[in-house]
């Protein structure tokens, strides 16, 4: 009797094939089964490494995070202030999950599959406990940024059907005429749906400046 030899799927591997589909297909039209085609393999293949979605969800944002912290741009100076830390942390955090559509979707709530992140947490908090916060003001400082930063790229990616393409309804020209009764609300679409760039490092940055008012010693 020959025997079909097969290869072992690595989780790992299922993962980023998963991102590439999201790419094309968004978080909606992933499916394990679209996965499995990709791959070459049945469908049930697949859960012997992921039980369901959330599953899959979990190592997929283990990927992307091994990916954003291999990027050097991503990674602040050993030198630099607790400030510019929070500061380049999160512009990395958002550079990553930009590079997926629903990125932000997929990485919100997923809990990591292995235990990388904790040396990149044990060094962001062991900075701010170094500058003389308190280790629970360390914790809400970084994830308050970190928060901010998911919250906003959601809403970043949540305006488009596909990545470059904008949903309906939140065209600002179309937005401002049907609001046409609401002067204040139709003129902050402009304000609302263009040039996130500075809008997320204003913002960050407005978080940073209340991290120091409200936590940093001496405030």
């Amino acid at each position: 009797m020959v025997t079909k030899k097969t290869t072992r799927l690595q989780p790992e591997t299922v993962a980023e094939t998963a991102l590439r589909l999201l790419n094309e297909r968004g978080l909606e039209g992933l499916t394990l089964r679209a996965i499995a085609q990709e791959l070459h393999v049945q469908a049930p293949a697949l859960y012997w490494h992921f039980k369901n979605k959330q599953a899959l969800l979990d190592e997929m944002a283990t990927v992307m995070y091994r990916q954003m912290v291999a990027d050097p741009a991503a990674r602040p100076p050993g030198d630099v202030s607790w400030q510019e830390r929070i500061l380049a942390v999160n512009r990395g955090l958002r550079a990553g999950l930009l590079r997926y559509r629903d990125g932000a979707k997929v990485y919100s709530g997923a809990r990591f599959t292995g235990t990388d992140h904790a040396a990149d947490m044990e060094e962001q908090l062991g900075a701010l406990v170094d500058a003389g916060f308190s280790l629970r003001d360390a914790v809400r400082a970084s994830t308050t940024a970190y928060m901010y930063t998911l919250g906003f790229v959601t809403e970043e990616q949540g305006t488009e059907e596909a990545p470059g393409q904008t949903r309906e309804g939140f065209d600002v020209d179309q937005r401002a005429e049907r609001l046409a009764d609401f002067p204040l609300a139709a003129a902050a679409g402009a304000e609302i749906f263009t040039d996130y760039d500075s809008r997320f490092e204003e913002g960050l940055r407005l978080i940073v400046a209340g991290i120091q008012a409200t936590y940093a010693p001496g405030a």
